[in-house]
């Protein structure tokens, strides 16, 4: 298997990404990804009392950039979808050929009780906990697996000029613990392809978490934020003040 850092683990020294939150005041089964642009969207207020904790799946620890310090150094963009298809990325690849493709991987060791493993990595069992709505889940078939940074959103944002062989690196990020997250089919397809600016996650304590490791992901795979995205990230970094993120630029 793939060696990946566990969401609930401590970072260790060779993690390659990890977005951590100390403490934040933040507002508000396929195996596919919901990649496809709603109709409408729905905007997700930030604003919260009191004090949340981490979110569930946070790792502890990670002393780097604030995320306001961190957003500042993604460049200006202004997203261009011409040309998108989903098809564009390849998934899920069996990156160490050891018999568990991407999903199977994330999945693996994101689980907060251990699934059986069986013929062609064949998960039956296990329990995981889907940190975007804090919701416990029996069943590795009610979840998706999300890119944080969906695929059309990074193609709008830098990924179009890419080859095939980097853009299958984006949509198979192992070597990034956050990049690639397990939450519940519900959630993953409300979000589909938005941005912050029009989904955050519905579990207030997530979304300092949410916006971390977005910022992350786009300083990893230098990708672009356009006027609204970083507005909205700007706003929710003024209620997370506590939280950290780290990253390393992907080759």
């Amino acid at each position: 298997m793939k060696a990946r850092l566990l969401h609930t683990a401590a970072p260790l020294a060779t993690a390659l990404l990890i977005a951590s939150l100390a403490g934040c005041n933040p507002g508000v089964a396929d195996d596919s990804e919901s990649d496809s642009k709603p109709a409408a969207t729905t905007s997700v207020s930030a604003s919260a009392s009191g004090t949340a904790s981490a979110a569930p799946g946070a790792p502890a620890g990670g002393n780097d950039l604030s995320l306001a310090q961190a957003l500042a150094k993604i460049p200006d963009g202004t997203e261009e979808r011409a040309g998108y298809e989903r098809d564009s990325f390849r998934l899920w690849v069996d990156i160490d050929k050891d018999g568990c493709d991407t999903r199977k991987e994330v999945l693996l060791a994101e689980a907060v009780k251990a699934p059986e493993q069986g013929t062609r990595c064949a998960l039956t069992g296990g329990e995981w906990l889907s940190y975007y709505d804090e919701v416990t889940v029996d069943a590795a078939t009610k979840l998706d697996i999300d890119h944080v940074v969906p695929l059309a959103e990074a193609w709008d944002s830098g990924a179009s000029t890419w080859d095939a062989d980097r853009r299958e690196r984006y949509a198979n990020d192992l070597d990034a613990a956050r990049s690639l997250v397990a939450v519940t089919a519900r959630t993953n397809r409300q979000k589909a392809d938005r941005d912050p600016a029009e989904w955050l996650p519905p579990a207030a304590s997530a979304q300092c978490t949410y916006g971390a490791d977005w910022v992350a992901t786009k300083l990893r795979w230098k990708l672009t934020a356009d006027k609204k995205e970083r507005s909205a990230l700007e706003k929710l970094a003024k209620d997370c003040g506590d939280t950290v993120v780290k990253y390393e630029v992907a080759p």
